[in-house]
């Protein structure tokens, strides 16, 4: 059974300083490619040359490269070239982590918008997926994405933690849906149950986001307290509970979306 890591911040410090432990680990649980989380432009270049020094085969470690809402407010008129740049280089599979985030607002509205229509429109010019970060912004992040929907080759919703209405209008616009361990967490993310059903398999990816939303149900929990890929089969364990279908079921489509989603190779198990 093998599983894919949409979503892994590999380059923060609690993970990057024992990068190849967690990698171990990762593989040992049966998670067998990552995709690293670029957030800036300078932490997608770290994620980038973490794919070069530690997957000489390339068939295991990939990256997006993207400039986070949080950090639109340095979106410049140089940034769009040097993120061009960036995703011409062939470990790197997608744009992202790109969005709208109106629940810290740690970058004005307009400038957080900015940001993210020049992903876009590099996303539709290079032909690459997108991924998404959103925080009570549905509305106006699908009104966004409406405009250059119909040019992209996909997208996703990483870390959906929305309601019915903002799964479904996901959903309407052919989006693919990202499940993390907020599905796990009985304060906060039982809402998501129910919902699990309503995702049609080749939509639905799952991913650790990593070293964040340390699944509260997993047991024993590490003494770190940090998450990590090793970890993700507590959310395969959990998502496939609340669809009704076996782990094993689950893991196997959600691996070929991502694989087709992100144009991975085939690995051995």
């Amino acid at each position: 059974m093998q599983l894919i890591d949409i979503g892994v911040n590999l380059t923060h410090p609690s993970l990057a300083r024992e990068r190849d432990a967690v990698l171990a680990r990762a593989r040992d649980a049966g998670v067998r490619q990552l995709v690293l989380t670029g957030t800036s432009l300078e932490e997608s270049e770290n994620a980038l040359n973490f794919c070069r020094e530690l997957d000489e085969a390339g068939d295991t470690l990939f990256s997006t490269a993207g400039v986070h809402p949080h950090d639109a407010s340095q979106w410049t008129a140089d940034s769009a070239r040097q993120l061009r740049a960036l995703l011409v280089e062939g470990p790197v599979c997608a744009v992202g982590e790109c969005g709208l985030d109106f629940n810290r607002d740690f970058s004005p509205r307009p400038q957080q918008e900015k940001a993210l229509e020049e992903q876009l429109a590099l996303a539709v010019e290079l032909q690459l997926p997108v991924f998404l970060h959103e925080r009570e912004a549905g509305e106006r992040l699908s009104a966004i994405l409406r405009q250059f929907r119909d040019q992209l080759p996909a997208a996703v919703v990483h870390c959906f933690t929305g309601e019915k209405d903002s799964l479904y209008a996901y959903l309407d616009l052919d989006l693919h849906i990202g499940i993390t361990g907020w599905i796990c967490d009985e304060r906060r993310g039982t809402h998501l149950h129910p919902l699990m059903r309503d995702i049609p398999a080749g939509r639905l990816m799952l991913e650790s986001d990593a070293p964040y939303l340390l699944p509260r149900s997993l047991r024993p929990k590490p003494k770190s307290g940090h998450n990590e890929p090793a970890f993700l089969g507590e959310v395969l364990r959990e998502v496939a509970l609340h669809r009704g279908e076996s782990p094993e079921t689950v893991a196997a489509h959600t691996t070929a979306t991502a694989r087709a989603f992100f144009d991975l190779p085939l690995v051995e198990a």
